[in-house]
């Protein structure tokens, strides 16, 4: 998957493309571009949710059958841009923030400081209000420059890193990949710890610090993320989860391989995930509504889970 960067710069320049080229076929765009198909539909399903406005007028009509590429109302957003205050506010706030992204490259650093200029000499009075509105990112810049250093020099990391599936603090030596952007920013690295492939949340972690030590991450093949990051891989674990009719939304929410009707009315759900143990709040959600049948050791951690919060529900009552 590429990241946030990499895919704005790639749909702006697609908009100009099929602009020039009505009816373009679906494959021969994907190998323009150097992209998978199933990339480019993403993409296409991106763009009718832009436009030369932020309330929704003159958005982009395009659609695809899924062989040809169809733009129906080209002329009708060819027209000069005319920004709103709020308009001109929300474009150079959001400029100004990604343009001080530690790690960003110098030339698209550049050329969205070029751009800034540009917009707020065309916004004239509407791009005042933006001097005076800030954006904190979710993590610690520092993280994103250790990260950014440790990347470009091929080092470790050490993360004190707060783990949704274990509940708690975790410190851990990575071999870092690559960042990506989907909602959140995510690492991709090498878990020391683990053994394996992992997604590191940045929001989660509490200190970062650069290692003397050489990266050294197997080398393979980067998994295809242009379904999500949330994208299971058919070589990680299988998960077998039991739901009553209260907890068929399971099979709307996960992504899994089958899902068989019970007698009850309920559904015997397979899934996959990298690391199981974080399914385990989900046994906790379900409460009797569900329960995980396999494997044995996710099995035996949701008991254990279990039993804690009954613990400490028993101590609230006294």
């Amino acid at each position: 998957m590429s990241n946030a960067i990499d895919q704005t710069r790639r749909m702006l320049s697609l908009v100009t493309y099929l602009r020039e080229r009505p009816g373009a076929e679906v494959a021969e765009v994907a190998r323009a571009f150097g992209i998978s198909e199933r990339e480019l539909i993403g993409d296409l399903n991106v763009l009718p949710m832009c436009g030369t406005s932020f309330r929704g007028g003159d958005l982009l009509d395009i659609d695809t059958d899924g062989e040809r590429i169809w733009w129906h109302n080209v002329d009708d957003v060819a027209q000069p841009l005319r920004l709103a205050a709020d308009e001109a506010t929300a474009l150079l706030v959001a400029a100004r923030a990604v343009a001080g992204l530690p790690g960003l490259r110098a030339g698209d650093r550049e050329a969205l400081t070029r751009a800034v200029a540009k917009i707020e000499n065309a916004a004239g009075e509407s791009a005042e209000g933006s001097a005076r509105v800030g954006v904190t990112f979710e993590a610690e810049s520092h993280v994103f420059a250790d990260i950014d250093r440790a990347l470009s020099e091929g080092l470790r990391l050490w993360l004190r890193y707060y783990s949704h599936g274990r509940g708690g603090m975790t410190e851990r030596e990575v071999d870092p990949i690559r960042l990506l952007t989907e909602g959140h920013t995510y690492l991709e690295a090498w878990c020391r710890t683990s053994e394996d492939h992992r997604m590191f949340r940045l929001d989660r972690v509490a200190e970062i610090r650069v290692l003397d030590v050489p990266a050294d991450p197997p080398k393979r093949e980067p998994r295809d993320l242009s379904g999500g990051l949330v994208n299971p891989s058919a070589d990680d674990p299988e998960v077998v989860v039991e739901v009553s009719s209260g907890g068929r939304w399971v099979a709307e929410y996960y992504t899994h391989d089958r899902a068989e009707e019970l007698p009850d009315g309920g559904l015997r759900i397979t899934l996959r995930s990298a690391d199981p143990s974080q399914l385990r709040p989900l046994a906790l959600r379900l409460g009797r509504d569900g329960r995980i049948v396999s494997p044995p050791e996710l099995v035996e951690q949701a008991r254990a889970a279990a039993l804690e919060a009954l613990a400490h529900y028993g101590e609230g009552l006294v």
